[in-house]
């Protein structure tokens, strides 16, 4: 018998599976802390439900007596596996006492699951997997459904889900944010589709300009599914005969009208880093290559939106870490990687 059990997951939504091995955890060790990834995210097809949703849709499908024993705790994907496992360990060193025995429940599904190997020290429970369907699965059937259909959609996995994960999904059909969600999903499907038929998936190399001036950051609203009237850098796809450079510059200029002389750009670049991370674009496998530029003390230069932006404006920096569960994909993350926004953050246990 353990101390504790770890179980982490994004339970998107909960099925039948999660609620296995949750029981495997609660048979295994007299508490359990769930960790529940891609927290803070905004609503996506792949991300539609908050962490405290998930977190009760846990808690519905446990008898009252476990519910006692399981406490959740909410972790950013921060698109970097090693300050993932450091965040992870840290919010487990909070909860668990020193010298606890550990164990991680877990089941290798396919190389998502790797993460698992990342905990030397905690015992690793391999556990077989549990039913026929994956919550990819039951999201494709839940968005595909046709109007007021979802029941009828989601009836050949009825029995791989608990009847109050059922009722939850049924709720939030009824809402402005499925429907969203719905034309997003169908946009990213039709996307995919279009390049279904190569021999090899194909991956897509954008650029992304983050651009500061005294303390502010220049960001849009995006105009266009995926991710509609989320916050972003001002970015795109590298162009045939661009240069990443010119690219950079070209999707600056256009979708924000902020013409600053390209010297002073060139001065004023501070670095260039590559977010290539699988998970991190819906659309496909993404790199992108993010400038970095910093003008000082110099006037904020006047900005418009055009081509993608529905909105461009400059925030202050002290004002984005409140924002993150409205930025588009990882772009919360790339700011992080640049400016430290989350070193401070709290951490939210339920």
């Amino acid at each position: 018998m353990y101390d504790t059990a770890i179980y982490i997951g994004r339970f998107e939504p909960v099925h039948s599976g999660h609620i296995a091995l949750l029981q495997h955890a609660l048979a295994q060790a007299n508490n359990v802390v769930v960790v529940l990834g891609s927290a803070w995210q905004p609503r996506s097809p792949k991300n539609p439900f908050t962490w405290q949703e998930r977190a009760e849709m846990l808690r519905q499908a446990l008898p009252t007596t476990d519910q006692a024993r399981v406490q959740c705790v909410a972790v950013r994907d921060y698109y970097n596996e090693a300050r993932w496992v450091a965040s992870v360990r840290q919010e487990v060193a909070a909860r668990v006492p020193a010298g606890a025995r550990i164990a991680l429940v877990g089941h290798f599904k396919d190389a998502s699951s790797n993460y698992l190997r990342s905990f030397p020290g905690w015992a690793l429970l391999d556990v077989p997997r549990h039913g026929t369907v994956d919550a990819t699965a039951i999201r494709d059937a839940y968005f595909g459904a046709g109007s007021g259909a979802v029941l009828a959609a989601l009836a050949p996995l009825a029995d791989q889900m608990p009847a109050t994960t059922l009722a939850q999904l049924h709720r939030f059909a009824q809402s402005k944010d499925y429907l969203l969600l719905q034309q997003e999903w169908q946009m990213l499907r039709q996307y995919r589709a279009a390049w279904a038929s190569a021999p090899y998936a194909p991956v897509f190399v954008t650029v992304d300009a983050l651009l500061c001036c005294q303390q502010h950051v220049l960001l849009i609203r995006r105009g266009h599914a995926p991710g509609v009237g989320q916050l972003a850098l001002p970015g795109g796809f590298l162009e045939p005969r661009d240069t990443l450079w010119q690219s950079c510059l070209r999707e600056l200029a256009e979708e924000t009208h902020c013409h600053v002389p390209e010297d002073t750009l060139r001065a004023a670049l501070r670095q260039v880093s590559v977010f290539d991370h699988p998970d991190r674009s819906q659309r496909g496998r993404t790199l992108t290559h993010t400038h970095y530029f910093d003008l000082g003390a110099q006037p904020l230069p006047t900005v418009q939106a055009g081509d993608d932006a529905a909105q461009v404006q400059w925030v202050p920096m002290n004002q984005l870490a409140a924002l993150e569960a409205e930025f588009f994909e990882d772009h919360f993350h790339m700011l992080d990687h640049f400016l430290g926004l989350t070193s401070s953050l709290p951490t939210a246990p339920l």
